[in-house]
């Protein structure tokens, strides 16, 4: 990564352990993913000293996955994203006074991100603030912009994204990272899509990181006549826990000029 790219990936604030909190609080499924995973080590380690083999493999091959997956998601959520976030952002090679907008800006991790690249401009966060992470709210994105020496760069709206209270061709870039994913239905993320090429400028880009659906937005973005439409694995970093859970980006081009 260059230097700039680096920086980027190393945030100064605090953005919590990314996961969906709504049904049972964080610090109980913490707590209770890792009994699991001491439970499974200790009956895996008896039945193996025991003699019962096949019964001490299995059970610690299961404790192995579920301390990997545990691990890969607080690195993920610690390090990975800011990572392949800090190679998209900068591959956008923006002027620095640009307008970006963020859907489902949750505690700031890619709104900040963007905001430092962006002296001239501004970047502009949405979100509902529901718990798709640990502490998610207002308040903790302000203290994040504050400690990334941003907070004069950003603006937070309590909006939902499939209906934007933006003008149209009112934004250089959206982007969106795990979020599209966590709303009710395809018909509500085609709605989302929507918004993001509406509130769009001519030759304005498009960049949505997201473990699913990705698929559905490239579509959706060909049929409303974006341009340049690509889709790309974001690699190991970017693992959601698991190699079978992997974080894809779709890049898009609005037609038009203005870039």
């Amino acid at each position: 990564m260059t230097e700039l790219a680096v920086d980027l990936a190393r945030p100064r604030g605090q953005y919590g352990i990314d996961g969906d909190y709504r049904l049972i609080p964080a610090p109980v499924v913490f707590t209770s993913y890792a009994l699991l995973c001491i439970t499974g080590t200790v009956l895996a380690v008896r039945w193996l000293l025991s003699g019962r083999v096949i019964a001490g493999v299995t059970t610690a091959v299961v404790a192995v996955v579920l301390v990997g997956a545990g691990a890969g998601i607080v690195r993920f959520s610690r390090r990975g994203k800011f990572e392949v976030w800090a190679r998209l952002l900068t591959g956008l090679h923006l002027r620095g006074d640009e307008r970006v907008l963020d859907l489902g800006c949750g505690r700031g991790a890619v709104l900040l991100a963007a905001a430092k690249l962006l002296p001239r401009g501004s970047a502009v966060g949405v979100d509902i603030w529901r718990p798709d992470q640990t502490g998610n709210c207002v308040q903790a994105t302000v203290a994040n912009a504050e400690a990334e020496g941003v907070a004069d760069r950003i603006e937070l709206h309590t909006c939902d994204m499939t209906d934007l209270q933006f003008p149209d061709e009112s934004f250089d870039v959206v982007v969106s990272s795990l979020a599209i994913h966590n709303l009710p239905g395809n018909d509500a993320r085609r709605s989302a899509i929507d918004e993001a090429v509406r509130v769009l400028r001519p030759g304005g880009r498009l960049v949505i990181a997201d473990i699913g659906f990705t698929r559905l937005y490239a579509k959706r973005l060909r049929q409303r006549g974006m341009e340049n439409v690509e889709r790309q694995d974001l690699g190991w970093r970017a693992w959601w826990g698991l190699p079978l859970i992997r974080t894809h980006a779709v890049t898009a081009t609005k037609p038009g000029t203005g870039w």
